[in-house]
């Protein structure tokens, strides 16, 4: 039964992703963390998923014509990267210092999305 519901999850999770461009780590992450993962597992999984969802992703929107291919390389070389230092800060901090990291960056984006929003009206 616990795996019918991690794959209805899971379907939910790739449909928002694939809509908001936002990967699904940001739901996956708590969902883990609630389900009793530490936060460098809960994290680690998350990019197991992420990457799963972001190339089924990626398949959809090109044949719909939605991706510039220069600007997401170029982004995605410094990301490459970044990913390689964000797991050595992500293991030198505390638990509870990662759920207030990660919360606060879920609030400032939803103020940045909020206050950003453009509206044809």
């Amino acid at each position: 039964m616990e795996w019918i519901l991690l794959v209805l999850l899971g379907l939910a999770i790739g449909i928002l992703a694939s809509m908001s461009g936002l990967g699904g780590g940001f739901l996956v992450v708590p969902v883990l963390l609630y389900l009793g993962n530490k936060a460098q597992m809960a994290v680690g999984t998350s990019f197991l998923v992420v990457l799963l969802i972001a190339v089924s992703s990626v398949a959809a929107h090109y044949r719909l014509g939605n991706i510039d291919l220069k600007t997401g390389l170029m982004i995605a070389l410094g990301g490459v990267v970044g990913a390689q230092v964000g797991p050595m800060i992500l293991q030198s901090m505390s638990e509870q210092n990662f759920k207030r990291f990660f919360a606060g960056i879920l609030v400032l984006l939803a103020i940045w999305l909020v206050f950003n929003s453009r509206s044809p009206v």
